[in-house]
């Protein structure tokens, strides 16, 4: 593949040939050998908290495979089937009013994302969500790209893709001031659960090859959230009004830290290939399940 157009696309240092030679290569290699075992559409998982490289991975695994191999690829992210502003509004009056914000399992459109990838295993086309998280909504339905379907690979990628629920006793106690200042009586993380333990984990059965890129700790997410969102605010989005400031996403991570840390203790026993990542999102390690 032209690896460095690759790096130019997604503005990635040259080193990040020598990571995906080493590391992701093999991976895509699996992911192909299984999609010709079962003579269907795969569907590759990819977990990871926020910033930690899933949608770069995702491209590189897409451009891997269909270039090399030429596969027909449709990337999709769990973030591109958050509801709208307004609807999330109106589970906050209903709800809980920590729900207005994107993230938590409840803040998705789960019959869109479930009828996308069965519509992804038949003939015709498929229009694909898309979120702009510049304006906190999903972009126009007529804006959403077209694929032609089936695919010979589907790529999901998303922060609390494969994580199952917890155990009551888990949502006892809150993990950081957000929950403790905002959710005393646990009403918010434990509508959260509900919602992971219901059609989320239908969703995720559509997965059969599983990767996960697993950050050292929560205290590397707030940095690496900042460097998305600052990366957003110079690609020139005409609308900038969902952008945040350092100190909103202070406060917006922890509506993510209960999962996130649920997801590092869960995930990679499911995982056929999880990689430890250090600081800086570098592989220091890689756990391949036995094949």
């Amino acid at each position: 593949m032209d690896i460095n157009r690759f790096l130019e696309q997604h503005q990635l240092p040259e080193s990040y040939a020598d990571t995906a030679q080493q590391w992701f290569v093999p991976v895509a290699e699996a992911i192909f050998s299984h999609h010709k075992r079962a003579g269907a559409p795969t569907f590759v998982g990819i977990n990871g908290c926020q910033g930690s490289g899933k949608s770069t991975l995702a491209g590189f695994l897409s451009s891997w495979l269909s270039q090399q191999h030429a596969c027909r690829v449709v990337i999709l992210s769990l973030d591109d089937f958050y509801l709208t502003k307004s609807d999330r509004q109106a589970l906050a009056v209903k709800v809980h009013p920590l729900l207005a914000t994107r993230g938590v399992p409840g803040t998705h459109n789960v019959d869109l994302a479930l009828s996308t990838l069965a519509k992804l295993q038949q003939p015709g086309e498929v229009p694909l969500p898309r979120f702009s998280k510049a304006t906190d909504n999903p972009v126009p339905v007529s804006d959403w790209p077209v694929a032609d379907a089936p695919p010979d690979i589907v790529i999901l990628e998303g922060w609390c893709l494969g994580v199952p629920p917890q155990n009551e006793r888990a949502l006892d106690a809150p993990v950081n001031d957000l929950e403790a200042e905002h959710d005393p009586l646990g009403i918010w993380r434990r509508y959260v659960n509900t919602q992971l333990a219901g059609s989320y984990q239908t969703l995720f059965s559509y997965v059969n090859f599983w990767c996960m890129l697993k950050a050292p700790s929560f205290d590397n997410v707030f940095r690496w959230r900042c460097e998305q969102e600052h990366k957003l605010a110079k690609s020139g989005v005409v609308d900038s009004s969902g952008i945040m400031t350092d100190e909103q996403i202070k406060r917006f991570i922890q509506h993510y830290q209960r999962l996130t840390e649920h997801g590092f203790a869960t995930v990679p026993e499911r995982c056929h290939w999880a990689f430890d990542l250090d600081e800086h999102r570098q592989i220091t390690q890689q756990h391949k399940a036995e094949s």
